[in-house]
């Protein structure tokens, strides 16, 4: 009966310190050197590769070799296959993760552009006549909500496989 009596003094002692975390002050200043108030992302005016890092690389990793135990695709050397197939470059737009990222329409040109790199993300995948995404393109396409990310993705490795594709994004036979 003491330890019953005991452990419930100790849950009443912490809880407020509990309540304390979770319940923010309204008159707390901000850190000194922060005073400004967040921008938004699309507003920031961040480097194409701190882009990445913030809206990709939660996911993709830094480098881009995804996690298969967390269902995400590698795209180091392997995303620019997506243009070769029909689809696939509306497909790029298209991802929740792009299409619904923070950035505005020209960043997420940009961030494609940038992945599409022969000396970066995509290396050797990019076809030869890649041609740069678009502000415009990007606006277009990012409107058409990605409904059946399985399927769709299925589909198009099937397109891939049909040419000859070697299918390495780290999910084995996963779409």
């Amino acid at each position: 009966m003491r330890y019953l009596l005991i452990a419930g003094l100790m849950c009443a002692m912490a809880a407020p310190l509990a309540l304390a975390r979770a319940i923010p002050d309204p008159n707390q200043k901000h850190a000194p050197g922060n005073e400004e108030l967040q921008k938004p992302i699309a507003q920031a005016g961040y480097s194409t590769p701190v882009n990445y890092q913030l809206q990709c690389a939660g996911c993709h990793l830094g480098d881009g070799t995804g996690s298969k135990a967390n269902d995400t695709p590698k795209m180091k050397d392997f995303v620019g296959n997506f243009l070769k197939v029909e689809g696939g470059r509306e497909f790029l737009v298209r991802v929740p993760g792009m299409s619904q990222s923070a950035l505005n329409n020209a960043q997420l040109a940009d961030l494609l552009n940038w992945l599409m790199r022969k000396d970066g993300m995509a290396g050797t995948s990019v076809p030869d006549n890649y041609q740069p995404y678009t502000e415009a393109e990007v606006a277009a396409v990012r409107k058409v909500a990605l409904l059946n990310l399985p399927d769709t993705r299925a589909g198009l490795i099937k397109q891939m496989r049909e040419q000859g594709i070697a299918i390495d994004d780290g999910m084995d036979d996963a779409y």
